[in-house]
């Protein structure tokens, strides 16, 4: 069995304050996937830095403050690789992988956007480069007998069963037309080839969400987007079991606006 969280840690120091550290001990996953962990590895605490039992791979983003993954492995990587060979967005903090026995997994945080800003130019910039990469990623662990499986926070939402105010968001960043075609695409046979395994075991089901605003009462209400998504080739996929999101039990005892999201796969 193989078991995988994806979080969007909202800060990690910040986390760490708030409850990660005991959940982190908690944790029966074999794979940890963090994102906007927002730190230089240094500026971490040793408990989330380099936690016992766990070997760990920071990558952070070269704007301080910005962005930042990290991968929390049982068992030590074969290999690990920082960015998917992009000029502009290698050193943001966006994306790092590792290979393991018969699997390549990775953390992901794809840029958030904000309608008519730059922040949305490099959104479009990203997913870009990004689907030919999957693609190729893709080509090349089938060629060598190997799954893969991209986790994270994609900062989209699929279709209207994944955010509780669907109507109201069409033209936000996050539910816009072409970002849900593109995700398709990540979906689809001839292009991405991937699976989204949360849905995939959930299939008639409102979310389950994965992020709620701080504001207002999103969280109490469940008005929350599942955008944090575990996207698998189709052989991991078929192995997946159980997928869950550890929500918190109330606001006040969350430590992101994210929850973790955890799936089970047979070995």
């Amino acid at each position: 069995m193989l078991t995988v969280t994806t979080v969007n840690v909202n800060g990690l120091r910040a986390a760490a304050k708030k409850g990660f550290v005991p959940w982190l001990a908690e944790t029966a996953a074999d794979v940890l996937c963090l994102q906007e962990v927002r730190a230089e590895t240094a500026q971490l605490p040793a408990e989330v830095r380099e936690p016992e039992g766990w070997h760990v791979v920071h990558a952070p983003a070269e704007a301080k403050g910005r962005a930042g993954v990290s991968l929390y492995t049982r068992r030590e990587p074969d290999a690990v690789r920082v960015g998917f060979g992009s000029t502009e967005f290698d050193a943001s903090g966006r994306y790092v992988e590792a290979d393991l026995p018969g699997v390549t997994v990775a953390s992901l945080y794809l840029p958030s956007g904000e309608v008519g800003t730059e922040r949305q130019d490099e959104k479009e910039r990203f997913l870009k480069e990004f689907l030919p990469y999957l693609t190729g990623l893709r080509a090349r662990a089938a060629a060598d007998g190997r799954e893969v499986l991209v986790c994270g926070d994609w900062n989209i939402a699929h279709q209207e069963a994944d955010l509780k105010n669907w109507k109201a968001n069409q033209k936000k960043s996050g539910f816009l037309p072409e970002e849900r075609a593109w995700l398709t695409e990540v979906l689809s046979g001839t292009s991405g080839g991937y699976v989204d395994v949360v849905r995939a075991l959930h299939p008639d089901t409102d979310g389950p969400y994965s992020w709620w605003s701080y504001r207002g009462r999103a969280f109490d209400n469940d008005a929350g987007w599942r955008i944090d998504y575990h996207m698998a080739t189709s052989g991991l996929a078929s192995r997946a079991t159980k997928a869950f999101v550890e929500r918190a039990e109330s606001y006040d005892t969350r430590w992101s606006d994210h929850a973790p999201v955890t799936v089970a796969y047979e070995g």
